[in-house]
């Protein structure tokens, strides 16, 4: 679109959460921007980045939904992975260069005992092409100049890891895993970790996301499905913002309490410690925060609920 027809355009307030299933080969940013323009949304925000050669569920916000979507940032993944064995590539993934070939003589019962010792709270060492920083400049830049610092190992969890299929027959030995995880984990770190410790070596050859915070892959839109809809129909596939925060108790306030808490005050209410979704008459006033003593402090607000 040239400048002077993206002048033209008449950017409207959108508020919702889209589930879009990305497809492979784009950047989380540009797919933001892809939907953004669908919805003519003159607010958007994701919730957190999936790599290129990634697909699935990549969450968007318009409007009042991004005052939520750093919630998701914390919350458990999971992943379909496919791996090859006996490769190793400077990006740990397909689209790089490949550094090393081994052979690969493990059998199945090996990768299995493998696996097992994934399962839990391990230690993973960030991979160079990520978006971390040193010094201001994201790791990836540093990778592309063929420079390599030193990262500190970080704490996760991989809560699950099962084993959905295997091939050591054919001349491209690989497998297929799904893997939910904790924040901060990368998939294609723990590619390589696995293909470490069977000797050969390994490297991640496909990756889909299929589930965050219980939202599913399964109730996704991909770009090209919402590029066919009309406007109405468009709008339709938005989930309300508070999609975002289901994983928190509900706490549902009195109209006094409400209308003492959109103004940015503390109320007394039967909630537990942490953070909790707040709703008066069934309409989502914001996020709030409870307090040991019974407090709830609000911590971020809908627009128009003063």
């Amino acid at each position: 679109m040239s400048g002077e027809a993206a002048a033209r355009r008449r950017w409207r307030r959108v508020d919702g959460v889209l589930l879009l299933d990305k497809p492979a080969g784009m950047t989380s940013n540009a797919a933001l921007q892809a939907a953004r323009r669908l919805f003519q949304a003159a607010k958007a925000g994701h919730t957190g980045t999936l790599d290129p050669l990634a697909t699935g569920l990549l969450p968007l916000c318009f409007g009042e939904a991004t005052k939520f979507s750093a919630d998701l940032f914390d919350a458990d993944k999971t992943y379909e992975a496919e791996l090859r064995f006996g490769q190793r590539t400077d990006t740990g993934d397909a689209e790089g260069q490949v550094i090393e070939e081994r052979s690969v003589t493990f059998a199945a019962d090996d990768l299995e005992h493998v696996l097992a010792c994934f399962r839990g709270p391990i230690t993973q060492v960030p991979p160079m092409y990520s978006a971390l920083k040193r010094d201001g400049r994201p790791l990836y830049e540093l990778a592309r100049q063929g420079i390599e610092v030193e990262r500190a190992p970080r704490a996760v969890v991989i809560h699950e890891l099962e084993l959905l299929a295997v091939d050591l027959a054919g001349g491209h030995p690989s497998c297929r895993l799904r893997a939910k995880v904790s924040k901060g984990t990368y998939i294609r770190t723990l590619a390589e970790d696995i293909g470490e410790a069977l000797g050969c070596g390994a490297h991640l050859t496909a990756l889909r996301r299929t589930e965050i915070a219980g939202l599913a892959v399964a109730a996704a839109t991909t770009l090209a499905e919402l590029g066919a809809l009309e406007d109405a129909a468009r709008l339709a596939r938005l989930a309300p913002p508070d999609a975002l925060l289901q994983s928190l108790p509900a706490l549902e306030l009195s109209a006094a309490a409400a209308a003492r808490f959109v103004q940015g005050g503390a109320v007394r209410a039967a909630a537990q410690p942490g953070r909790c979704r707040v709703y008066a008459d069934g309409r989502l006033l914001g996020l709030g925060v409870g307090q040991p003593d019974g407090i709830v402090q609000p911590k971020r607000l809908m627009a128009g609920t003063t």
